[in-house]
């Protein structure tokens, strides 16, 4: 049973907290949430909707909804810990994955070591194998004038592409698949079953690369797992707690963003034809559209965890108070970027923060980046034209990741 199904939960709002600023919103199933997910977020930022809103709702919690404030939050762990980062709390303190959880200066070395490996020089060097994957999957399908999109192509793409370079068979796709809803979409009626799915989730992805660790400590392979596993951390081997908790942010990082992120896009593409024709008339455009894609189709919300009792932009936070950033609200917010809801592959200025900001920013972003390129421009050289086809029905879920299914594409067969 999907958490949207489930009652609402509801915490006392702490003292500190004023009443006006005080709105239900469930994170796992907001308001409107079927008619599009980014138009449940959208509501949000309303005329006369604070900048800072507190819920009762997932455990209670704060929630920023304008970019200026995500943006800010994102690049100040001074005063805005990743210690916890998943809602609920009492979920996100299961959470243990690295470096996700620490702050600077804890956090560097084990950043750099995940850019040693997702850095953009090496991500260059996969192009072909990923343009590669692209094309057979579309070729699959492309004479049947039809596919389900999310089943067809965006649940394999990027999970063929990572499994790949991590050297780890397609067939445990579905296995760690489930673990990572798991982790971003916990099922449950209240905080505690929420952390306890969660932590169910997080000590199987511990399971299965325990024994992958282990196998390859030591060695000389070229795969990312390899690579960052002998890597050291401060001058000395990394340890095997902190190995647990990198390859297996590696893995929850590579299965499960990219892949509602390509149906958002598609989707949108799908209703506005004019938009796809633009992309297929100029190449260049369509390359440099990438950004105008994350930007308009975030997916991620997480959390920071107030580092200490401080007034900000005049609300009073106390330490340990959560703050939920939806990153769809920074790249959606007029605020931030004009006419924020329509899509223009040439709009310049971009502000956004679906990688996140700061110390944490994606370090998966220039694989994510050559996905979306390589994705329109081989779909487009075999589908030039496409839509939704008329029986579609999209459902939409939130979470720390939020997803759409059912998105089936025709167009006319060649």
């Amino acid at each position: 049973m999907s958490t949207a199904q489930l009652e609402k939960h509801r915490s006392i709002v702490p003292g500190h907290v004023p009443a006006h600023l005080v709105h239900d919103v469930d994170m796992f199933a907001p308001d409107g949430i079927e008619d599009g997910f980014h138009e449940a977020w959208g509501r949000l930022q309303q005329d006369g909707m604070p900048d800072l809103i507190y819920t009762p709702l997932t455990g209670g919690h704060w929630i920023a909804t304008r970019g200026e404030l995500i943006d800010e939050i994102y690049r100040d762990p001074s005063r805005f810990s990743s210690e916890i980062i998943f809602l609920p709390k009492e979920a996100g303190e299961k959470y243990a994955m690295v470096p996700t959880r620490m702050d600077p200066p804890e956090h560097t070395p084990y950043r750099k070591v995940l850019d040693k490996g997702l850095n953009h020089t090496a991500i260059r060097r996969t192009e072909e194998q990923v343009r590669q994957t692209a094309a057979e999957l579309i070729d699959g399908f492309v004479t049947d004038g039809r596919c389900d999109f999310g089943k067809q192509y965006a649940g394999i793409f990027p999970v063929r592409v990572f499994l790949a370079l991590c050297d780890l068979p397609e067939s445990d796709a579905p296995m760690l698949g489930e673990l990572a809803n798991d982790m971003t979409r916990p099922p449950g009626r209240t905080p505690g079953e929420q952390a306890a799915a969660l932590d169910k989730a997080n000590q199987g992805f511990f399971r299965y690369v325990e024994p992958i660790i282990a196998a390859r400590r030591g060695g000389t392979g070229t795969d990312l797992i390899t690579t960052m596993l002998n890597s050291e951390i401060n001058g000395a081997p990394m340890p095997d707690d902190k190995a647990l908790g990198l390859i297996s942010l590696l893995l929850l990082g590579g299965l499960d963003t990219v892949v509602n992120f390509l149906s958002f896009m598609m989707l949108h593409l799908a209703r506005n034809p004019e938009t796809v024709a633009e992309l297929r008339e100029d190449p260049l455009k369509l390359q440099r559209s990438a950004e105008e894609m994350f930007r308009r189709f975030g997916v991620v919300s997480d959390a920071r965890m107030v580092a200490y009792d401080m007034t900000y932009r005049g609300v009073e936070l106390k330490k340990g108070d959560m703050i939920l950033l939806p990153t769809a609200l920074h790249g959606l917010d007029a605020h931030a970027n004009d006419d924020a809801w329509t899509l223009r592959p040439g709009r310049t200025g971009i502000a956004h923060s679906t990688f996140a900001q700061g110390p944490h920013r994606c370090a998966g972003m220039h694989l994510a980046r050559l996905e979306v390129i390589v994705t329109l421009q081989e779909w487009l050289k075999r589908i030039p034209q496409f839509t939704l086809a008329p029986d579609a029905k999209p459902v939409f879920h939130s979470g720390i990741i939020g997803t759409v299914e059912g998105v089936p594409l025709v167009w006319d067969r060649a």
